[in-house]
């Protein structure tokens, strides 16, 4: 049973549609490692069993007589408890929405039940997705399958714990800074979050209705190609959506990236990053050299400005989202989140600038991408901090965890551009390290092209943490 939870989405598929294992085997292998492994990594809030067999059931008796839905067809999936689901409980991570269950499912979620995927259950995540630990002071901390004194990074920190440890063939996260792409490089596994608008919010608690955004995490580029195709497209019920049709990411990521121009955006991204790190990024550059790619350096301005725009706009739509419940109930917020929440309100002459300073750091990233065609950073300057570290030193510097975890992440929020991250490589902890690929608006298929020639020339993404291979 335990072999089968090794397969990846697109292994899972092959072997469901050609019937030589079931949906209701490879449910309740996935069911059977939940049991055995998540009281220690607390990636689930909500584990949804009977409904998981249920759905699994019915994926057998399709498939068995010939009505394949496509790829996620039987697959075990399991999505961040900030998406909606009609019947189980919704809480993102937050004490004043524990016994919140919805009557409509998502989008995405029905997206993903159209598709036949199965649902294992719901994921922990940082209070209201508002920081980078998933110490959650309601529902537990969610652990490192790496080094369970380690954190998974966040928001999405249970999806990267579960997708890690093979809990799930693959998860859903929400990303307002980095919180799909941070949990993925602290977790070794591979997360997208695409382009703002290719996948509707509707049905997601919100964080920013300006900067979040929707996407998967998985054990491969090409099985995050599949998940995006069975959740993008347009949705009347999110205004942000973008009449762009679905493409067929999945055949296209195994094209050559012979020619491919390169670029990277030494200044902020690479200006304080943890030796080993930068030792890891320096290697993968070299890996697309070699593959044929024009790699090159380039500079896009703004990027500190646009990262300290984001976060007071980002603090002005959570206190008009959250203010009154947190005047009500301040002592149902955990303590980051009273601490944050404390805090003056930008005024409107800030805000404006804000949104000013965050388009123009868009627009001096999209005249690059002119010029090239993807940009690679780190996706996180550090490997996964010890749980309650408060600072990390990145060259001889303290910074707060949570501004260094999104220093590499957040501008891409801004920017509103697709950013994948792969891992690259392991510190001598060991701790995985990423590597972020970042593309035009929409142009998922060369950022998805790019991160899989990566994947395929080295083998980071096939290791598993030693605990739970």
């Amino acid at each position: 049973m335990s072999d089968l939870a090794d397969l990846t989405l697109g292994g899972a598929a092959a072997r469901l549609r050609a019937i030589t294992v079931s949906p209701l085997e490879l449910t309740r292998a996935y069911l059977e490692r939940i049991e055995r492994h998540d009281p220690a990594l607390n990636a689930f809030i909500t584990v949804t069993a009977e409904r998981a067999l249920d759905d699994a059931r019915r994926a057998t008796e399709e498939i068995s007589s010939g009505r394949w839905r496509g790829p996620l067809h039987g697959v075990p999936i399991a999505i961040k408890d900030l998406v909606a689901t009609r019947g189980i409980r919704t809480t993102a991570g937050a004490k004043i929405f524990a016994d919140h269950v919805p009557e409509e499912d998502a989008t995405i979620v029905r997206r993903l039940s159209d598709a036949g995927a199965v649902l294992l259950g719901k994921l922990n995540t940082h209070e209201l997705a508002y920081g980078v630990t998933t110490n959650n002071p309601h529902f537990g901390a969610a652990k490192n399958p790496w080094k369970l004194d380690a954190i998974p990074g966040g928001s999405s920190g249970g999806s990267g714990a579960a997708t890690a440890a093979h809990l799930a063939v693959a998860t859903i996260g929400t990303d307002t800074g980095g919180s799909i792409r941070i949990p993925a490089s602290l977790c070794g596994v591979v997360g997208l979050k695409p382009s703002y608008g290719r996948a509707s919010k509707a049905g997601v608690v919100p964080l920013s209705f300006l900067f979040d955004h929707v996407g998967p995490l998985a054990r491969s580029v090409t099985d995050a190609a599949l998940m995006l195709e069975a959740i993008a497209g347009y949705d009347p019920a999110d205004a942000t959506t973008v009449r762009a049709e679905p493409e067929r990411w999945s055949e296209t990521v195994d094209r050559s990236i012979r020619g491919l121009r390169v670029g990277v955006p030494r200044r902020w991204f690479f200006d304080r990053l943890d030796r080993e790190v930068r030792q890891a990024i320096e290697t993968a550059l070299a890996v697309f050299a070699d593959l044929g790619a024009i790699v090159s350096d380039v500079d896009v301005a703004g990027a500190a400005e646009a990262v300290s725009a984001l976060f007071a706009i980002v603090l002005a739509e959570a206190k008009e989202i959250y203010g009154r419940a947190f005047a009500e109930r301040p002592g149902d917020f955990g303590p980051d989140l009273r601490q944050i929440l404390s805090q003056p309100t930008p005024d409107a002459i800030e805000i404006m600038a804000g949104l000013r300073t965050v388009r123009a750091f868009a627009a001096a990233a999209r005249e690059t991408l002119e010029r090239v065609d993807v940009l690679v950073t780190p996706t996180t300057p550090v490997a996964a901090p010890a749980q309650g570290t408060e600072t990390v030193d990145l060259d001889g510097q303290a910074e707060a965890t949570i501004f260094a975890l999104i220093r590499c992440t957040a501008p891409f929020n801004a920017s509103h551009l697709p950013a994948l991250s792969v891992p690259c490589g392991l510190t001598r902890a060991p701790l995985p390290i990423g590597l972020q690929i970042a593309g035009r608006p929409l142009d998922e298929a060369t950022v998805l092209r790019a991160g899989h020639a990566y994947e395929q020339a080295t083998d980071w993404h096939r290791r598993h943490p030693p605990d739970f291979g």
